[in-house]
């Protein structure tokens, strides 16, 4: 598919949008919150309102904004300033986009997000029926991470991959992530239009990390990743650019477009293989590691060689073959312990084994997701 037609046919299609902007964009040459781009990028957002869009805006830069009402220099290191100096810059940089948006009939929404909040199933589902009742009452919800209690935007590389979590909770058509540069650029700094392949293009990826933001080139790639995998479209764009968001749904050869797979994922299968974080690790031979991978089948205990880490029933589990890769994640019905126990046996030993009714699958094929 080319670039034009996946822009024409995808990206300019999309009626639900997550769009990340990080702190370099949001930050003049001083490092002060540039309170006219956010006017710009206010009206930027009205502009895809009036298209019938929602937008969820994942918004960096309470570390930027603290920074600049306390006079730091740059971006501090320990995890208390870090707290602190986001609790100083977040409500600065709400009020500016509740007042940017206010000029265009829009309201905004505050929602402070941790990684944790995506590791757990009923948190997971309240942050998505949150945020679509916020846009159903006509709200722009606006997400950060929550610093003051968590500082894991050293981690999640500059909200990059919350927004790439937010896309697939929501599920939203298209990612958008808006940075300094003009999208991936290639070996002599030439914009790269259409990337594939996304693990063949981490070889592009430079770092870019500012005194007052902590992404890179890298974190962008790796939502990019999470994005495509789930079946949807990511861009890499200039947020500098004038009106760089109507022109992207215009379907303007701007940015780096990634394309999606093939599959589109449901909400549940987005949850179990590509947002929480795994509790552990089944290690099974190469006949339960084909039949997994190739044929769609269930996971059985008879195909499980190796068995790590601390897991309960219920939870999200990697499956490795015999060379280490990792072939699919699933919802296990044993808990580590007891799968030590059944591992290599059949179906119709694990009753006795354990001395209870007993389940068939280890990890039934409607709760697992194959790697692509």
């Amino acid at each position: 598919m080319s670039s034009t037609h996946l822009r024409q046919s995808v990206l300019a299609k999309s009626r639900s949008v997550v769009v990340k902007v990080g702190t370099h964009v949001l930050t003049n040459a001083s490092g002060k919150l540039d309170v006219r781009y956010l006017g710009r990028l206010s009206r930027q957002i009205a502009a895809l309102h009036e298209r019938g869009m929602q937008v969820t805006l994942v918004s960096s830069g309470a570390v930027g904004a603290g920074c600049a009402d306390l006079d730091l220099s740059k971006r501090p290191t320990d995890v208390a300033s870090l707290q602190a100096v986001a609790a100083v810059g977040q409500p600065r940089l709400m009020v500016h986009m509740h007042d940017g948006l206010a000029k265009h009939g829009l309201k905004c929404a505050q929602l402070l997000l941790t990684r944790q909040d995506f590791d757990v199933r009923a948190r997971f589902l309240n942050i998505r029926n949150c945020v679509t009742h916020l846009q159903s009452l006509g709200c722009v919800p606006i997400i950060n991470e929550n610093d003051t209690v968590a500082v894991d935007e050293i981690t999640f590389g500059d909200n990059d991959l919350l927004a790439a979590l937010m896309c697939n909770a929501l599920p939203a058509d298209a990612l958008v992530m808006l940075t300094t540069v003009d999208g991936l650029l290639d070996d002599v700094g030439s914009r790269i239009d259409l990337v594939d392949d996304v693990s063949a293009a981490m070889s592009h990826a430079r770092p870019v990390i500012t005194a007052l933001g902590s992404g890179g080139m890298r974190t962008k790639l790796e939502a990019a990743k999470l994005v495509t995998d789930a079946g949807e479209i990511a861009v890499i764009a200039n947020g500098r650019d004038r009106d760089v968001l109507p022109r992207l749904f215009d379907a303007a050869m701007l940015g780096t477009v990634f394309v999606p797979a093939s599959r589109k994922l449901d909400s549940r299968k987005r949850w179990i293989g590509l947002t929480t974080r795994p509790a552990g690790t089944i290690t099974v031979d190469a006949g339960a590691a084909g039949a997994v991978r190739r044929h769609g089948k269930s996971l059985l205990a008879i195909g499980v060689t190796h068995v790590t880490g601390r897991f309960d029933r219920g939870q999200v589990v990697l499956v490795k073959d015999p060379a280490g890769e990792t072939i699919a994640r699933g919802l296990t019905n044993y808990a580590a312990d007891e799968l030590k126990q059944i591992q290599g046996q059949r179906s119709n030993q694990i009753a006795k084994t354990l001395g209870r009714p007993a389940y068939a699958e280890v990890v039934h094929r409607d709760n697992l997701v194959v790697r692509g």
